[in-house]
């Protein structure tokens, strides 16, 4: 009896290792892509020349973007460049083969930008193949069905050092039933 106690409570931890590995496994390889999705935007706004839109920080303002809510405003620069910027966008990836914009494909990262158009919401996705390959943005009026991570970002002036730029970028994960949630965050800093 002692015997058969003991090989139940040996067999039963076995079983909540097992699916405790298994959780944690999904969980790291969203944060892996996470991170590589932060880092992407974060080069991508390391492109910019400092006196564009997309990257200045508005005249009377220390400021442009957020982390916690979805911003698309007009943002004017000192030197008078003006535009409107969506500081936010959702990011699709095709871990198996795919069908539609990236055929017989794993590996597809498909990212959506909102805009407004004429007083509606207009989504505007460019699709980014595993051979190269970048498909010219399609613009539609409904959002796509299903998105993986959606990202926020933060250009600040003057912090922490004056004259310098910090951007942050926050990245989060959409399916609520891994947990804990993947959130991660990554800063760089910029002239």
């Amino acid at each position: 009896m002692v015997a058969i106690a003991v090989l139940t409570i040996g067999l039963i931890s076995v079983a909540a290792l097992a699916t405790t590995m298994l959780t944690m496994g999904k969980r790291s390889k969203y944060m892996a892509l996470a991170s590589t999705l932060a880092s992407e935007k974060l080069e991508d706004i390391s492109r910019y020349p400092n006196d564009v839109p997309q990257v200045c920080i508005p005249t009377g303002s220390t400021t442009a973007g957020s982390l916690t809510s979805d911003v698309n405003q007009t943002t004017t620069c000192p030197k008078g460049d003006s535009a409107t910027v969506a500081y936010d966008d959702d990011v699709s990836i095709s871990l198996g083969n795919s069908t539609g914009d990236c055929p017989n494909m794993g590996g597809c990262f498909a990212e959506t930008i909102s805009g407004q158009s004429g007083g509606n919401t207009v989504y505007s996705t460019t699709y980014h193949s595993p051979d190269g390959v970048i498909a010219t943005p399609t613009a539609t009026t409904t959002a796509p069905s299903k998105m993986t991570f959606h990202r926020r970002w933060i250009i600040e002036g003057d912090t922490p050092v004056t004259g310098v730029r910090r951007a942050t970028v926050l990245v989060t994960l959409s399916d609520n039933s891994v947990n804990p949630p993947v959130t991660f965050r990554m800063s760089t800093v910029r002239p």
